[in-house]
């Protein structure tokens, strides 16, 4: 096996090669037939994601019930809740298609409008053009590692409004932690993203704008990503919980995804140091900036 014998898991198959693909994050991995996994191989593979935050399974051609049996390896799955698929008709399997505008060319992590956003993503590359579309991730524990000091401390005290805006669902909203903590390994990730995330809570319109662009920027730096360049039957693996990805969009012709999610859990993190910001006394124009924040604790103290 080629991955350092300080950090593999005795759980890993023996005879799996296991590929470092960058120093930040991702490892390709041979010599198992996903169609086939048992429970234990699941386990491994878990362990490996810990470790590697992505991994890809060239050559597999799984079929759509072998894709869905795999993923429910690690979990309950779930459909996309504003997404349908064009082609393949399935309740626990998204498809996206270039031609029907799939190209997620924005940093993002899957769902996190969500309470409870998405735990894993499985993808199968069904057809890929012979040039360009490929994908990045981000390694979200090394772009906070990185970060100074009195940064952490601040992005440690501090929560996020999410939303689906980009599926036009802008009611579907979120508020996460800023810095989620990893259930798993306890581990520290920069937790917003440039796709759905619209305001940090606990500061001004103005601020929030300044720190997301901030700090979305700061996570696609390439020493903490990962770039790959696919093949058709290629399995692609990755814990939404301390990454992000990125399609690049250089590509003619169709590109055919379909993926399976396994249902998430509530992001852990730090309790904000501060109270939600918004503009007190009557609406104002320059309040606007404002009014989905407060819609949404306006619904949530409804909810209580």
């Amino acid at each position: 096996m080629s991955i350092d014998s300080s950090t593999a898991s005795p759980m890993v198959h023996p005879v799996w090669e296991v590929k470092r693909l960058s120093s930040a994050l991702g490892a390709e991995i041979r010599g198992i037939d996903l169609a086939a996994a048992t429970v234990a191989d699941a386990a491994a593979i878990e362990q490996l994601l810990l470790q590697h935050h992505v991994l890809f399974f060239p050559g597999q051609q799984l079929s759509v019930d072998e894709h869905v049996a795999f993923g429910r390896h690690f979990g309950p799955l779930e459909g996309h809740p504003n997404i349908k698929n064009p082609f393949t008709q399935h309740p626990e399997l998204l498809e996206l298609a270039a031609s029907h505008g799939g190209v997620a060319d924005e940093w993002h992590t899957d769902l996190t409008f969500q309470a409870e956003p998405a735990l894993l993503s499985v993808l199968k590359m069904v057809r890929c053009p012979p040039l360009g579309g490929d994908t990045m991730w981000a390694n979200l524990h090394a772009a906070y590692d990185e970060l100074s000091a009195p940064m952490r401390a601040l992005c440690d005290g501090l929560s996020a409004l999410h939303d689906a805006h980009p599926h036009n669902r802008p009611d579907k909203m979120a508020v996460h932690p800023v810095v989620r903590i990893h259930p798993k390994t306890g581990r520290r990730a920069l937790y917003v993203n440039e796709h759905f995330t619209r305001r940090i809570v606990e500061m001004t319109a103005t601020e929030s704008d300044m720190l997301l662009a901030y700090l979305t920027k700061w996570v696609a730096q390439p020493r903490f990503t990962v770039r790959y360049r696919w093949t058709e039957g290629t399995i692609a693996m990755w814990d939404n919980r301390c990454t992000q990805h990125f399609v690049l969009n250089d590509f003619s012709g169709e590109r055919i995804i379909q993926r399976v999610t396994v249902m998430g859990d509530k992001p852990a993190g730090s309790p904000p140091m501060w109270p939600p910001c918004v503009r007190p006394g009557a609406p104002t124009a320059a309040g606007r900036l404002d009014r989905q924040l407060q819609g949404f604790l306006n619904a949530k103290a409804k909810a209580a």
